[in-house]
């Protein structure tokens, strides 16, 4: 294997089926990358987890980038708006969500350490979010 991966963002497949957006994770992408995990999401608005779950981690920290609108980031118990150019990190055991209230898309950039199995490292929070 080569010591560098390329790939268009269209290449990678969109892992939302048909949830409103899309969210392209490089573990889909079979870029060969051991040590950190990259995921662009495209958030309509009036998509994300208000009125629905959040989620904690048990050890993987994340770093969200808001590369373009608004979005509400519900962190414990703060909710804060956060525009283009603004960054988060969030521990892993914060409980969190992310919500477009619109008008226009949003484009989300998160990073985080790459993990064989991210599902168990995730702990969904019922009711985190209420409407």
């Amino acid at each position: 294997m080569a010591d560098y991966t390329i790939r268009r963002l269209e290449e990678i497949p969109d892992v939302l089926g048909d949830y409103p957006g899309e969210m392209r994770m490089s573990s889909a992408a079979d870029l060969g990358n051991e040590q950190v995990s990259f995921t662009w999401r495209r958030m309509p608005a009036g998509t994300g987890g208000k009125g629905s779950y959040g989620h904690r981690h048990k050890t993987q920290e994340e770093i969200y980038f808001v590369a373009a609108g608004t979005l509400q980031f519900k962190l414990g118990d703060e909710v804060i708006d956060l525009g283009a150019g603004s960054l988060v990190r969030v521990a892993p055991q914060v409980a969190r969500s992310v919500w477009n209230e619109g008008p226009e898309d949003a484009v989300l950039i998160m990073c985080s350490p790459r993990t064989d199995d991210p599902l168990a490292d995730v702990e969904q929070v019922e009711n985190f979010w209420p409407d």
